[in-house]
């Protein structure tokens, strides 16, 4: 049965990443949705592992790629008209292994591609990674963080992925541990204990190493993979049998629903929309850290996603072989249920027959349902059938 508190979870931190790059308060970096997302992503590649195999890594790739195609597609002839220069790292728009090269405008609304990157490789390296996390959980969940540390120290330099294996991996590890079992068996008091020694020391750290933003997780790394990874301790380690209480509310369970289904696309298109809506509020004095200006800003954020989502958000469906819908997570109304109560005159001649009876039943997600078939005998004319 699927857990709507993972869905929650992916929710939020979708949300908090487009009212992050909205606003620029500083405050909500605290909430460390990259590293939620990673963990959840760990979670779900060492499912797909343990059903598929290797295989997974190619069905991975695929739920992956199109959408940045889509992306690619748009924004990449734009760019070449407007002066980014014809070269074979172009490629990197179809599979990014490395940063694609971007133009001075491009650069800034494609600026989230590195988390396309980050993933690409988590999923590449994921077989072994969980092969060697099953022999040596605590060795490999410490490793990255070293490997950070190192480069905070100047000790070493190199790539920006790899620098970011050692700020978002062990946030992928956690999502094995938590996949395999490792966070329910821990008692409440260790994973309080951990997750406060990780916040803790993660708090120091940043307090001490400010970034040209001040506080801003993201100009901390060390500071950044410290916290996040105690507040993912707390979030998984105290995950809920189920959370049903999110059905409650039929709207808040289709938005759940509709941010998961598109939370790729979400993220893809929401950066070049907030430097647009950016760009036009400037000259209305809308821009700046204040709430209500804010707040303006974020609606037309919001707006124009949403027609990004229903424009492109298919392109999702497609990725993960479903029929394409518009709004993921609408209510369907199921057909009429074939009658099977007979006609009073042929109940006699019915008597003792079976009868093939289609009902209609629920199954745990809201855009899914399945015929079930019943067959029934009626015992007499009148009375009641089995």
């Amino acid at each position: 049965m699927r857990n709507r508190y993972i869905d929650l979870l992916r929710a939020v931190a979708i949300a908090r990443v487009v009212v992050y790059h909205t606003s620029g308060w500083t405050l909500l970096s605290f909430v460390p949705a990259m590293s939620l997302m990673f963990a959840l992503g760990g979670s779900l590649m060492a499912s797909s592992l343990d059903r598929a195999g290797v295989r997974a890594v190619g069905r991975r790739l695929r739920r992956l790629l199109p959408s940045l195609w889509v992306v690619s597609a748009i924004f990449v002839p734009a760019m070449w008209l407007t002066g980014l220069d014809a070269h074979w790292k172009l490629l990197l728009w179809v599979v990014p292994l490395a940063d694609p090269p971007a133009n001075h405008w491009g650069a800034l609304a494609l600026s989230t591609i590195w988390y396309l990157r980050d993933y690409l490789w988590f999923v590449l390296v994921s077989p072994l990674a969980l092969w060697l996390f099953r022999r040596s959980p605590v060795p490999m969940l410490i490793a990255p963080y070293l490997l950070l540390l190192v480069f905070e120290l100047g000790l070493l330099s190199g790539p920006p992925v790899l620098r970011d294996f050692g700020l978002y991996l062990g946030a992928w590890l956690l999502g094995f541990a938590h996949h395999d079992g490792l966070l329910r068996r821990w008692s409440r008091r260790t994973l309080m204990v951990a997750a406060a020694v990780f916040c803790g020391v993660g708090l120091a750290w940043i307090l001490t190493h400010p970034g040209f933003r001040g506080y801003d997780l993201n100009d901390i790394p060390l500071g950044n993979a410290l916290w996040s990874a105690g507040v993912i301790l707390v979030a998984l380690g105290f995950l809920p049998a189920t959370a049903d209480w999110i059905t409650r509310w039929a709207w808040f369970d289709r938005l759940v629903t509709l941010l998961n289904s598109r939370a790729l696309t979400i993220y893809l298109w929401h950066m070049p929309v907030v430097i647009l809506v950016a760009a036009v509020a400037a000259p209305l004095g809308y821009e700046g850290l204040q709430a209500d200006r804010v707040a303006v800003r974020l609606v037309f954020v919001v707006l124009l996603v949403a027609v990004a989502v229903a424009a492109f958000g298919w392109v999702e469906d497609l990725a993960a072989r479903r029929s394409p819908v518009l709004l993921p997570g609408a209510r369907r109304r199921p057909p009429l249920p074939i009658p099977v109560s007979p006609a009073p005159a042929q109940a006699a001649a019915l008597a003792d027959r079976p009868v093939l009876v289609w009902r209609w039943e629920q199954t745990d997600t809201l855009e899914e349902r399945r015929h079930v078939a019943v067959v029934s005998r009626w015992t007499s004319a009148s009375g009641p059938h089995v």
